[in-house]
């Protein structure tokens, strides 16, 4: 097993951000209907920067240990910063090659994020 692959391991049986905050100012809850995949991410965002942000949900080891990732990666971080962020930034991020099936799994997070920094 690759290093990669014990992080991501790591993050999905101890997922960081996990849970849900307080007074969010914002929220969206992202869907995968090909596989049941379903990610809530939360943000108290302030003068334009994330100040806190937590994610619940269910789905794959990929797309829990990308949810895990991405929201320590967002921390502290402009929402015109994250709204930069592209699928190979996630990609980059996991440390793997994803295959075209699982993709999907690993941008949710993603799909999440850049909903909650547009709204």
């Amino acid at each position: 097993m690759s290093i990669y692959q014990e992080i991501i391991l790591d993050h999905y049986h101890n997922p960081h951000n996990f849970g849900s905050l307080k007074s969010p100012t914002k929220k969206n809850q992202t869907l995968n209907p090909s596989c049941g995949d379903k990610i809530t991410m939360e943000v108290v965002d302030k003068d334009g920067k994330v100040v806190e942000i937590a994610f619940s949900g269910e789905g794959c080891a990929i797309s829990l240990a990308s949810a895990s990732m991405l929201t320590d990666f967002a921390k502290g971080k402009s929402l015109e910063e994250l709204k930069k962020l592209t699928p190979d930034s996630i990609i980059s991020m996991l440390g793997i090659e994803v295959s075209p099936s699982r993709l999907k799994c690993a941008l949710l997070p993603l799909e999440a994020l850049k909903k909650l920094v547009l709204e």
